[in-house]
């Protein structure tokens, strides 16, 4: 059934990047993770190292999930706002442009979701 628009709609969004008192909201995806059945959004500081991003925010986030324990850091597969990404742990969020709204999704070769579920 056709929908039909009851606006305009005059108002200013909510999730402005101004509204979050100098962090930005980026959104965080594991593949093939589905116990995490979407993307996670965190406000993040600008100024945060990405090593700051592996070794502290994504434990916090996914360190429940059985494989996380077993990720080979080094051979995860980065993806930023849809485009192959290969992050520099050394430099900030911002210096690697993952800003407001950004997405970032991650794949672990090897490791397919509880007991292999994701194909």
């Amino acid at each position: 059934m056709p929908t039909v628009s009851i606006g305009p709609y005059d108002f200013a969004p909510r999730d402005r990047v101004e509204n979050f008192h100098g962090n930005q909201l980026v959104h965080l995806l594991w593949e093939k993770h589905l116990m995490f059945a979407s993307p996670i959004t965190v406000p993040l500081p600008p100024p945060m190292p990405f090593a700051a991003v592996i070794a502290e925010l994504l434990p916090a986030l996914y360190g429940q999930h059985p494989d996380f324990a077993a990720i080979d850091w080094s051979t995860v597969e980065w993806e930023l706002d849809g485009a192959a990404f290969t992050p520099d742990r050394g430099q900030t969020l911002a210096a690697q442009w993952i800003g407001h709204k950004s997405m970032l999704r991650f794949r672990t070769p090897g490791l397919n979701g509880l007991a292999g579920a994701a194909f």
